[in-house]
């Protein structure tokens, strides 16, 4: 059964951080209530707060999925910080695999100093499994070329299940924010790519699936896919032509 934790930096891990609570990441805990396997989305900051979080509720850790290469969600050196990231979940549970995009898997080992022979490369299409829930990978480039959004959902789950959750989850890091979608002004992002995944790529998954982002920027921590596709400005926009001219370009 699947069991989705949205973790607030500042909050709910990196308590006392005032440069965690300032950047607001989330992080996520996946996990099959069953099997009791997890995964951590974007963990960074206080990694043995929540390594030891997710072992404190039950769980075995064995695997990390970067969502990109910035250092707020993977750790590394920024702004004169050094983040904790997938470097010291590497140290803590060497056998928890860190599950990354092709594209970005260069990016990451260069932020993170973890040896690019330690990342499981994946495309988009791919799929993870923890016991019965299902982890698809989508390729969704624009803010890095690598961006990758993951789609969690439980088959097994019927709408008249108890507990779980029965609709598909949208772990979007930063491709997609509640009623804003991420930069595309720094080094390696691609406006062009990123008005196809707002309004291409991610048009091809479930409208119900329920958003998760990789920063608490929104009126509320979460929203649906088809609520932002109604609503969302930045996934309104009619033609490439018009998206350039947003963008400035």
């Amino acid at each position: 059964m699947l069991v989705i934790e949205q973790l607030l930096a500042g909050r709910d891990f990196a308590r006392g951080d005032r440069n965690a609570a300032q950047m607001i990441n989330f992080a996520y805990l996946v996990a099959d209530d069953v099997t009791r396997q997890a995964v951590l989305v974007d963990p960074a900051w206080d990694v043995d707060g929540l390594v030891a979080r997710v072992e404190s509720e039950g769980y075995t850790l064995t695997g990390v999925l970067a969502t990109h290469y910035h250092q707020d969600h993977v750790g590394g050196e920024i702004f004169g910080m050094s983040i904790e990231g997938l470097a010291r979940v590497s140290a803590l549970r060497p056998n928890a695999r860190i599950h990354v995009h092709a594209a970005e898997a260069a990016g990451v080992a260069e932020v993170t100093g973890v040896p690019d022979a330690d990342l499981v490369k994946h495309q988009g299409g791919d799929t993870l499994t923890l016991g019965s829930v299902r982890i698809d990978i989508v390729h969704a480039p624009g803010h890095t070329p690598g961006s990758a959004c993951y789609v969690v959902s439980d088959p097994t789950l019927g709408a008249d299940a108890p507990g779980g959750v029965r609709a598909p989850a949208l772990v979007s890091g930063d491709v997609l924010f509640v009623g804003a979608c991420g930069r595309v002004d720094l080094p390696g992002s691609d406006p062009d790519e990123m008005y196809r995944t707002l309004t291409q790529r991610l048009d091809k998954l479930p409208g119900g699936a329920v958003l998760y982002p990789g920063h608490d920027y929104g009126a509320t921590p979460t929203s649906t896919l088809a609520s932002e596709q109604a609503s969302n400005p930045y996934m309104r926009v009619p033609s490439l032509e018009e998206w350039r001219r947003l963008m400035g370009r």
